[in-house]
């Protein structure tokens, strides 16, 4: 069977799959369906900068822009990281990382997996004791082979996918308990 690939899926390859929702978009896929639909512009994306707008401009055949300011700013790459020592446990961050790239366990100390780290800043904010801060990517990193940004985009693109279908598989785990328990709940109503 012959792959079809859309402008959609050339236009998501570009982007450096973060996931971190600046765009204005729920991550990477949604804002290159906005970008290909003509609802966004294609200097949106913070972390692609204007690499990534200059990609983008090439594919689409227009000229390219500096980066919109309302999204914020380009920085270089950097990873979470969390000190332990305030860390209480609270699981808040390990359910917002979009890569399940945080270890941790409800009341234990967390840690970030700095390779795969998109550094999305998504955890920063619901951390109620302010532990997570943002670092530079380390040159232990950059060493160990993650320095190239298209294998690190498919890389965060494939633990991005894998973490969207546990969670759908979750969700619908949770609803057919649900509707056993309600099914349950029925049958002992309807008993003699």
């Amino acid at each position: 069977m012959l792959e079809v690939i859309t402008v959609i899926d050339q236009i998501n390859a570009i982007l450096p799959q973060t996931q971190c929702r600046k765009c204005g978009f729920q991550g990477c896929r949604p804002y290159a369906e906005a970008i290909a639909s003509g609802l966004a512009d294609i200097n949106q994306c913070p972390p692609g900068g204007d690499l990534g707008i200059g990609e983008l401009a090439r594919l689409l055949n227009i000229d390219p822009k500096p980066l919109n300011p309302t999204f914020g700013e380009h920085k270089p790459k950097q990873v979470a990281f969390i000190i332990e020592d305030a860390c209480i446990g609270c699981v808040k961050c390990i359910a917002v990382c979009p890569v399940d790239a945080i270890l941790g366990a409800a009341k234990f100390m967390h840690t970030v997996i700095a390779s795969e780290c998109t550094g999305c800043e998504l955890c920063i904010a619901p951390c109620p004791v302010d532990c997570i801060v943002m670092q530079p990517v380390s040159m232990t990193i950059v060493h160990q082979g993650h320095i190239d940004k298209s294998a690190a985009s498919q890389l965060a693109k494939k633990r991005y996918e894998a973490r969207c279908l546990r969670k759908e598989k979750e969700s619908e785990e949770k609803a057919e308990r649900a509707k056993q328990k309600k099914a349950k709940l029925g049958m002992l109503k309807k008993a003699p």
